[in-house]
């Protein structure tokens, strides 16, 4: 369950679904946000046909 107030960010360009956590993570941090804030990250596919989420947690990432 994700708590209220948590900040969603969703990413405006398609992403390599190929990418790993790390490379996920670098994403977030070129857009100017830090990726330990407790946000969540919204991630599609070129297709848009699947998404992918990374929200870190106090006891690491979550995808």
């Amino acid at each position: 369950m994700i708590p209220a107030g948590v900040k969603v960010f969703l990413a405006s360009q398609p992403i390599d679904f190929r990418k790993g956590m790390d490379s996920l993570l670098a994403l977030v941090r070129d857009s100017g946000s830090d990726p330990f804030s407790g946000s969540l990250y919204v991630f599609r596919s070129k297709r848009a046909d699947r998404v992918r989420i990374v929200w870190w947690v106090s006891h690491g990432p979550r995808h």
